[in-house]
């Protein structure tokens, strides 16, 4: 069992930072200013055959299975969505309590090697999620890579410890939770 987890503090150029395809121009790339970036990095590796690993992802309705039960995660789209690049996904969800609704957009689809999902409406400054999916001897390895920004910079960074914190205990409630779904007899 593989299993890591870092956070890495990257100051951003002069205090902005422009987010889109590296194709798109300024005008389409999202722009926030005075923010910190932060990266959170996951591995898992399960020994189930790749195919197996990512139709489990290609659900957004197995996202409220692998989500801490107190915070509420609920899908708002319909069941049987079908993931593809474009698709806005709609939740509800607390945090610390607090009920929001968050907007992701599939702006990558690559089965079964990898997706990326972004905040388009949500609680961060900045939200992207990076899925990769690699065949490996006796199973698969799952690669998530978060880059995210706090709202309120620079004053929403000093809850920087508190939002890790949190980010450490919903994926590793997440590695728990697909290792019970996918991998029973072994839990």
């Amino acid at each position: 069992m593989l299993t890591q987890t870092s956070f890495l503090y990257t100051p951003l150029n002069k205090g902005v930072i422009a987010w889109g395809p590296s194709e798109a121009s300024p005008s389409e790339r999202r722009t926030y200013s005075l923010v910190m970036k932060h990266t959170l990095k996951t591995v898992i590796d399960l020994p189930l055959p790749l195919e197996t690993v990512f139709d489990f992802f290609s659900s957004a309705h197995n996202l409220e299975k692998i989500t801490p039960p107190e915070m509420g995660f609920q899908v708002i789209n319909p069941a049987g969505l079908e993931m593809r690049e474009g698709l806005l996904i709609d939740y509800r969800l607390r945090i610390l309590g607090v009920p929001l609704r968050w907007q992701s957009l599939i702006s990558t689809w690559n089965p079964p090697h990898e997706f990326v999902d972004e905040q388009k409406k949500g609680p961060y400054a900045l939200w992207h999620h990076h899925h990769a999916f690699e065949a490996i001897d006796g199973g698969t390895r799952i690669r998530d890579t978060v880059e995210y920004a706090l709202p309120f910079a620079p004053l929403g960074d000093i809850g920087h410890f508190f939002v890790r914190r949190q980010l450490a205990h919903i994926f590793a409630y997440r590695e728990e939770s697909i290792r019970r779904l996918l991998l029973p007899e072994k839990a």
